[in-house]
């Protein structure tokens, strides 16, 4: 028998366990030197799978007992051997002691040690004159590692690569800027093991794919992993919601499911609704001060480090959270799950259950807790969708230039680089396998001198060839700040929270967007890290504050709140509304939801999934058109645009515009007979993207993209520590440069890379094709309402909302609400 399969038999014996088939596949690929996506159900034990795949191969445990013999002195230090990529901070320290754990049992002599952005000085210092056996990172700091000049050397020993979390990377830009480092490190060693761990994925071949080129081996596992999705039935419901809220009336039923759990999560969807969720369930139980926490990202290092121990440690009734605990941090009290509003996407939904039981054979529950009377219909389609498995795919960026740009320099910086050689190895990177030369020497030119427009200023000037031929930085100062700038998350600039303190600052409470703080005056309220909160002063980036005496507050706002339902949750909302059409109601939501649908059906019709519902409204207002295409806000958004451009091209016009994921309102103050111009040529592909362009304020929204453009390609310098540049600054300098490159370098692949953002991420131009595709073939359902139906208030709400305060909306809405109650008669329940 193999070494390999006793230090894995041996450990797992003593503790009574037995492996998983797909655990001793793992181990089998490995010890054949192959590399492979590993694909199994959150808390299944992927993370032993690989890990033990390592130390079986790589490892020398300690003789057995039987075995040992008289050692004369200690082992020298195993080099660098495994490097395991996490996508978060918070899941370094929890991986390295779960690696740690079989390591001490079995004597084997490697070190584990992390190295990210919040690794200390001396620790990196030390990692500096040599790196731990296992080093546990992530992709920017990886990158970081690879500009030192002695990267090839040390990398030299390195023998595995474990991707933890892959189909969190896969999908966005510091996916592809692992590829890149990926790539350096496969030129330096083609015999390299990876392996990627991913729990949910709708496209494992493409994920695979883009890991490890073609080949490597696939493996499923196969542990059967109970996940209970259930719903929190409000007492009663409204018949015309509007979203906005926060789902607060539901409160008395969280209190109530909290207080029947040992410890659960309650996910919320934004940290603004984290925070007044935390901040209710506090007021509603002040028994619970000390047994409850918030977490979300923008609180600081040291309040989630302690929340996370103390949910670990079961010390935590609960933990209101944001998706900065969606991940695999392994939280074994915690018995359920409870999700405010809906998750808007299937695998996020199951994503957020696996903090739950997460354990081999320990089942998973989320209770999903409706905010309004609609969600009640997501909620029982997510439980359908998550019973057939409906996941959604996640794609790989295509070729984003800003991270090529960047890598570009790093890698002058890591020893220098051959322009023929990188080229061939970036294209091994699946985003930019068909890079073009033409691009390829565009790039070179770009971190050259920066392109035509650019040349003559230094600062630009950032790599140049040496007397052999070389490409590396000239000049330590450009090199260093380009270190600082490594990376591609690219957020608004935000403003430290410190308690105030007449000797000078107090402790840290976390940071908010610079943008929120710049409408507060000294004295305002604002509710933060779960407190009342006042503002003193700002100060060099820095939100001084103290404890609150008025009850009045705002709350932070801070962006990517408004995420949109995905395709497969609203085909499987679509289907729901269709059976309910047919008098199917099969769930317990579908039943509570009866009388709004009801007063949708007598008043219009219900969606179907053959069907494209349309409603015609006159108001004082002027004429609507609600229209219900199922894509969600950001295809919403696109095609409302398109199709009032469309229409005004012929006749002038001038349309509002509201969205939300199920449809869109487009209202004009002049008559439109919209049975005539509902043709199918108003919804053709033809022309489509040049449309889409000249119906949006396009050049607004592809500025707004290059200014994350600019920073990732190092055209925009955040600032050194202590001394960041405010968000005005780094928008000013990229609008700056956007405008330079319109007049004298329109030919600049930025400036395309902008537009292609939008055009892709924005506004979704594929799913928005798709949509027109689909709308195309099927049969218009067109109904002239008299008043606004059950689904086309949310869109009156969402129009209303741009122009009138909370009070003023408030009022408003209660009025419209009892008149549209009072013409849709008394409720009838089954």
């Amino acid at each position: 028998m193999p070494r390999s399969v006793n230090v894995a038999q041996r450990w797992f014996a003593a503790r009574g366990w037995k492996p998983f088939a797909f655990q001793k596949d793992v181990w089998a690929a490995v010890a054949r030197g192959e590399s492979g996506l590993l694909h199994a159900s959150t808390g299944a034990g992927k993370t032993y799978s690989v890990w033990f795949a390592a130390l079986n191969q790589f490892a020398r445990p300690a003789p057995s007992p039987v075995e040992e013999k008289p050692r004369k002195r200690k082992p020298a230090p195993t080099p660098l051997t495994v490097l395991w990529i996490t996508p978060m901070r918070a899941l370094a320290a929890d991986t390295a002691r779960a690696l740690e754990a079989p390591l001490r049992d079995l004597e084997i002599h490697w070190s584990v040690g992390l190295r990210t952005g919040d690794t200390s000085s001396s620790e990196r210092a030390k990692q500096g004159r040599r790196l731990p056996s296992a080093l546990i990172t992530t992709p920017e700091s990886l990158t970081l590692l690879l500009t030192r000049a002695d990267a090839q050397a040390t990398f030299s020993t390195l023998k595995m690569i474990v991707v933890d979390e892959w189909h969190e990377l896969i999908g966005n830009k510091r996916g592809v800027q692992l590829q890149l480092a990926l790539a350096r490190l496969r030129h330096w060693n083609p015999a390299l093991v990876v392996w990627g761990l991913s729990a949910t994925l709708g496209n494992q071949q493409h994920a695979q794919q883009v890991l490890l080129g073609e080949g490597g081996t696939a493996v499923q596992g196969k542990v059967v992993k109970d996940l209970i999705v259930d719903t929190l039935i409000p007492q009663g419901i409204e018949r015309f919601p509007w979203a906005g809220h926060m789902g607060l009336r539901m409160l008395p039923q969280v209190v109530a499911e909290v207080d029947s759990s040992a410890s659960c999560l309650v996910f919320t969807n934004t940290r603004a609704q984290s925070e007044i969720w935390y901040q209710a369930l506090l007021d509603a139980r002040p028994d619970w001060a000390g047994l409850i926490a918030l977490h979300h990202g923008s609180l600081s290092r040291e309040v989630r480090d302690w929340v996370e121990r103390a949910l670990k440690e079961g010390h935590l009734k609960a933990v209101v959270c944001t998706s900065s605990l969606d991940l695999g941090v392994d939280f074994l009290p915690v018995e359920r799950v409870l999700q405010i509003g809906s998750a808007k996407g299937v695998a996020r939904l199951m994503q957020r259950a696996g903090r739950s039981g997460h354990a081999p054979g320990r089942p998973s529950r989320v209770t999903m807790v409706p905010t309004h009377s609609l969600e009640l219909v997501e909620a029982a389609a997510a439980h359908d969708a998550v019973e057939a498995r409906m996941i959604e795919p996640r794609e790989s960026p295509h070729k984003p230039l800003d991270v090529l740009v960047q890598h570009l320099v790093s890698m002058a910086l890591g020893g220098g680089f051959l322009p023929d050689d990188l080229l061939t190895e970036v294209r091994t990177a699946w985003a930019y396998r068909d890079l073009t030369d033409e691009e390829w020497q565009w790039a070179l030119a770009f971190v050259r001198h920066g392109g035509l427009s650019l040349t003559a200023y230094p600062d630009y000037r950032r790599v140049e060839p040496d007397e052999h031929g070389v490409w590396r930085v000239p000049d330590a100062r450009l090199a260093r700040r380009h270190r600082m700038s490594v990376g591609t998350i690219v957020s608004d600039a935000s403003i430290n929270v410190k308690y105030w303190s007449k000797g000078g600052g107090g402790g840290s409470l976390g940071s908010v967007e610079e943008g929120f703080i710049a409408r507060l005056k000294p004295g305002d309220g604002f509710l933060f890290s779960g407190r009342l909160l006042e503002l003193v002063r700002v100060e060099n980036m820095t939100a001084y504050v103290k404890r609150a005496t008025s009850k009045k507050a705002a709350v932070p706002r801070w962006n990517g709140g408004r995420m949109p339902l995905s395709s497969e949750l609203a085909d499987a909302v679509v289907d729901k509304f269709d059976a309910a059409a047919q008098g199917i109601f099969d769930s317990p939501e579908m039943h509570t939801v009866s009388p709004l649908l009801d007063v949708q059906r007598e008043w219009s019709a219900l969606p179907r999934k053959h069907t494209l519902l349309a409603e015609v409204l006159r108001s004082r207002e002027g004429w609507h058109l609600f229209l219900y295409p199922f894509a969600g806000r950001h295809v919403h958004l696109g095609l409302a645009s398109l199709l009032a451009w469309r229409l005004s091209r012929d006749t002038p016009l001038t349309f509002s515009i509201a969205v939300n994921d199920y449809g869109f309102e487009l209202l004009s103050a002049t008559e439109v007979d919209w049975s005539q111009r509902l043709t199918p040529h108003l919804f053709s592909e033809d022309n489509l993207l040049t449309d889409i362009m000249a119906s949006l304020n396009a050049g607004e929204l592809a500025l707004r993209r290059f200014r994350e453009i600019a920073r990732i390609a190092g055209l925009v310098f955040s600032g050194y520590p202590g001394a960041p540049k405010s968000n005005r600054q780094l928008q000013a300098s990229s609008g700056l440069f956007f405008e330079v490159f319109k007049q004298y370098d329109a030919s600049n692949l930025l400036l395309t890379q902008a537009q292609e953002e939008v055009l892709r991420q924005e506004l979704d131009v594929n799913r928005l094709e798709h949509t027109l595709q689909r709308i195309n073939s099927r049969t218009l359902d067109l109904h002239l309402i008299k008043r606004p139906t059950p689904m086309a208030f949310p869109l009156l709400v969402e129009r209303m909302r741009e122009s009138l305060s909370t009070e003023k909306l408030s009022d408003r809405i209660a009025r419209m609400v009892r008149d549209l109650e009072k013409a849709a008669g008394p409720e009838v329940t089954s």
